[in-house]
């Protein structure tokens, strides 16, 4: 019996909760056949999309996120589910050998065990020996980095590790076929590794939607081991987590606060779709008005708004210093999630 994956990974910013909401949103438009998702993470949004028989194109500037949008947007499962079967089984089977990868995490740091350290590294040296089609490829990088988040030993986010392993950490890794979606009635899907400007620029559709980063916490610091795990580029590292030294050197405009409106602003000025469909949070750099005054450059904006979510998981388990010690209260454990649909009105922004 062939294992499936029953799910992505553990993701700070997962619109799982709003899958349902965002559909309708993006349907309500009426005609839609083309869709874009420029940030788009662990492709939830666009998987959704892409079983409504959207054509969808996926965007995000982090590999790691690329990849999970090639295995799940790009994809179509009846082209690969059999040879991803066959590869998965083979993979499976290889013994562990620890290489740079065990060393960094599970000795430098402690993010997984011994053990399953030493099957990341052999698998993913045998995936990148292959040789693969890209799309074929990604979709085994994919089922790695799924095994691999379930016998991790965090709490979700790479910025640390546990001080003791997690019960998870001490399975054995196993790889899963993902759960691949079939091709779209309305064309051809693909993945795109582009900076949210450069993609807002070059990808057209009905709908456009953007969920970008809104505060200071970074997508690549928060999973510079998926980073690494597929770039596998053995990276300069620093710090206890041993991030990569790209955390430090590369800075998106979404995680500053003084950056932030323009280069939203641009993004939306680039875009070139009938609507806009935009997911923002009161934990946001900007207030709902503020948000709505850039969206409406662009036509009418109505706002859906839905209270109780819960904060991650950071913001609920309370704040710590390096040591351990429990330095500060938590303000509150629940946010405020907005969803903005503009009807576009004026054309795109063009050089």
């Amino acid at each position: 019996m062939r294992l499936r994956a029953r799910g992505v990974i553990k993701y700070l910013g997962s619109k799982r909760r709003l899958i349902a909401l965002i559909e309708e949103a993006v349907l309500s438009v009426g005609d839609v056949r083309v869709f874009v998702d420029l940030f788009s993470g662990t492709s939830r949004v666009g998987q959704a999309l892409k079983k409504r028989g959207l054509q969808v194109k996926a965007n995000d500037h982090n590999a790691y996120a690329h990849t999970l949008a090639r295995c799940y947007v790009q994809a179509d499962a009846e082209a690969l589910v059999d040879d991803v079967t066959l590869l998965v089984a083979e993979l499976n089977a290889l013994p562990g050998r620890p290489g740079w990868f065990a060393e960094t995490y599970c000795e430098r740091s402690r993010f997984f065990q011994p053990k399953n350290g030493a099957r990341i590294d052999v698998i993913r040296d045998a995936i990148a020996a292959k040789g693969l089609e890209p799309v074929l490829e990604a979709v085994l990088l994919t089922s790695l980095m799924e095994a691999a988040d379930r016998v991790d030993s965090t709490v979700g986010v790479q910025m640390a590790y546990l001080k003791s392993w997690s019960k998870r950490s001490f399975n054995d890794i196993v790889l899963r076929v993902p759960d691949l979606i079939s091709s779209s009635k309305n064309g051809s899907c693909s993945a795109h590794h582009l900076d949210a400007h450069a993609a807002a620029a070059a990808l057209s559709a009905d709908v456009a939607y953007l969920d970008p980063p809104y505060n200071v916490h970074s997508y690549l610091s928060n999973y510079h081991i998926w980073e690494t795990l597929i770039a596998w580029d053995r990276p300069e590292v620093y710090g206890v987590a041993c991030k990569r030294v790209e955390c430090r050197e590369r800075k998106s405009r979404f995680n500053s606060r003084a950056q932030f409106t323009d280069a939203l602003h641009g993004v939306v000025a680039r875009l070139d779709a009938r609507a806009l469909v935009v997911s923002f949070s009161d934990e946001g750099y900007l207030k709902r008005d503020e948000l709505v005054a850039i969206l409406q450059t662009r036509g009418p904006v109505s706002v859906i708004e839905q209270s109780g979510f819960r904060r991650y998981v950071g913001a609920q388990i309370g704040i710590y210093n390096p040591s351990g010690k429990k330095v500060g209260a938590v303000s509150h454990t629940e946010n405020t999630e907005y969803l903005f649909v503009v009807n576009v009105e004026t054309p795109p922004l063009r050089p």
